[in-house]
């Protein structure tokens, strides 16, 4: 449970409504050192060039390098000490790590199975062609030279969950207990995404409704996919498992429902879509239960009693 300094109760900016405020701000601060990472590199090309892509490399690292340092300094700020290590509170375990990497992916690729089956009745290769491909060391190589493939796949899925989830959710669950520290924390992962509309509207991607449209959707399915992955982070206890998942929406995209329905095959597919769904709210609750992923679940170390844990996301 987490244990608050007894010097904590002797300072008037740490009363009880203190410890909310400062876990909102650092939260905010977090996010806005994220975004403005990408905005310290001056330059007239667009955010897919490689140029681009490299110098935001670099700075996002050095962001997500030092999150860790907001956690630790809001944990001194708050008096909050759970009685476990500040690595372990933000995912990084061994215990139960190779359930939480497959896991949480498997029942990602349940929920997108209608999307999945599109997919291969569209692919011209077929099923052992694409175990080829995958097997291929060159086509490994061709990918980890590609910057749009390493941003997507790699360091947005990586260093996303590691500022908005790893590092916010352990902030804002000791001020509002596990369950709305869900639905809070996405909207700083979804509010983060609104800064493409400032490239969008320099390089005049678009009508000025179709770009705030645009971003208006592209918050509201991040903030959903921010929900899944901070329940995925918190029932399992680890990092991988939302890291991965990330990953693999961002291949998958979001899903083509108006393609579908104009497919030669729609039935099929929707009824694809439609099981998926089905199988993904069955398996939600069975495939997350914690005790397949070790002994004990790290965040909830940052409930205290008056809090607990009504929800049991924590058992």
């Amino acid at each position: 449970m987490a244990a608050p300094r007894e010097d904590r109760l002797s300072a008037p900016w740490l009363s009880a409504e203190s410890p909310c405020c400062l876990s909102l701000l650092s939260c905010f601060l977090l996010a806005c050192a994220y975004v403005g990472s990408l905005y310290v590199w001056k330059s007239d090309l667009p955010r897919d060039h490689p140029a681009v892509i490299k110098r935001r490399f670099t700075s996002v690292l050095i962001v997500s390098a030092l999150s860790p340092l907001f956690l630790a300094t809001w944990e001194k700020a708050t008096g909050i000490e759970p009685d476990t290590s500040l690595l372990s509170l933000m995912g990084f375990r061994l215990e139960g790590i190779l359930t939480a990497a497959a896991l949480p992916l498997l029942l990602t690729m349940v929920l997108f199975l209608g999307p999945l089956i599109q997919l291969s009745l569209d692919c011209p290769w077929d099923l052992f062609d694409g175990i080829k491909v995958v097997f291929d060391p060159r086509f490994w190589g061709v990918c980890m030279t590609d910057m749009r493939w390493l941003r997507n796949q790699v360091i947005a899925p990586l260093t996303e969950e590691l500022v908005f989830r790893a590092c916010m959710l352990p902030m804002l669950i000791p001020c509002t207990g596990l369950q709305p520290a869900i639905f809070a924390c996405p909207l700083f992962f979804g509010i983060a995404h609104f800064h493409h509309i400032i490239e969008q509207l320099r390089f005049r991607q678009g009508t000025m409704i179709s770009i705030f449209l645009s971003a208006a959707f592209q918050f509201s399915y991040t903030a959903v996919f921010g929900v899944y992955t901070a329940f995925i982070f918190i029932r399992t206890g680890h990092l991988i498992g939302p890291v991965l998942c990330h990953s693999f929406c961002n291949y998958i995209g979001f899903p083509a429902v108006c393609s579908a329905l104009d497919h030669p095959q729609r039935m099929t597919l929707l009824l694809f879509y439609f099981v998926g769904v089905l199988l993904f709210l069955l398996l939600l609750h069975p495939m997350t239960e914690p005790a397949l992923y070790g002994r004990d679940l790290p965040v909830c170390h940052l409930l205290d009693h008056s809090l607990g844990d009504s929800t049991g996301l924590c058992s």
